[in-house]
């Protein structure tokens, strides 16, 4: 059985001296095959280099591939990681926007509802000015006719007792109005000259 560690090169098969013996081999042909035999280990050692180079290139490329493909999952990986970050940042500037527009909203309604009231607010108040004014201006009115029919009455004696009922009619109908009303409006005295003027008004 042969040694596994026995390693025969061409240099070994060359230099190898078989024994003489009685009617052995011819030595020409064993020289000749020696030559042959190391013709092709050497042939097969060259084929073996080759091999061997080829497989070490194989390596280098298969490592190279494999380092290749770790940092193409690693880029992979990293693109979905950002990707989900990506996501996740604009899922909260959006949900963000939304709160702001919410807020915005309410407190624009809440200013509209304010403004409402506050002119609700002024409308009643320039009602109640508009009445406390007409109401005035109806006392004024009406006391100022009852002066004039006085006036016009004044020389028959047989309407006095008439014109002292409207006189003290008038009278009591032209007491001083309310201060909430007084102070809303301050009207001026109308002119004697219209009292049609004064009668459209207190159509009103």
């Amino acid at each position: 059985m042969m040694d596994e560690t026995f390693h025969l090169t061409p240099l070994d098969v060359r230099r190898y001296e078989f024994g003489k013996a009685l009617r052995g081999y011819d030595p020409e042909r064993v020289n000749q095959f020696r030559d042959q035999v190391a013709e092709e280990l050497e042939r097969l050692s060259r084929i073996n280099q080759d091999l061997e180079a080829k497989a070490r290139g194989f390596h280098e490329q298969l490592r190279a591939f494999r380092e290749r493909d770790k940092a193409i999952n690693e880029a992979l990986v990293s693109a979905q990681q950002l990707r989900k970050d990506i996501r996740e940042q604009a899922d909260k500037e959006s949900q963000l926007i939304i709160r702001e527009a919410r807020a915005e909203a309410d407190r624009i309604i809440e200013d509209a509802r304010q403004e409402i009231r506050r002119m609700e607010d002024q409308i009643a108040s320039l009602d109640r000015a508009r009445r406390a004014y007409l109401a005035q201006l109806r006392m004024v009115v009406e006391r100022q006719l009852a002066e004039i029919s006085a006036a016009e009455h004044a020389s028959n004696p047989s309407i006095q007792p008439a014109v002292k009922e409207a006189i003290q009619h008038a009278s009591t109908n032209s007491s001083e109005p309310a201060e909430s009303e007084t102070a809303a409006v301050a009207p001026q005295r109308p002119s004697d000259a219209a009292p049609s003027w004064y009668e459209s008004l207190i159509k009103e």
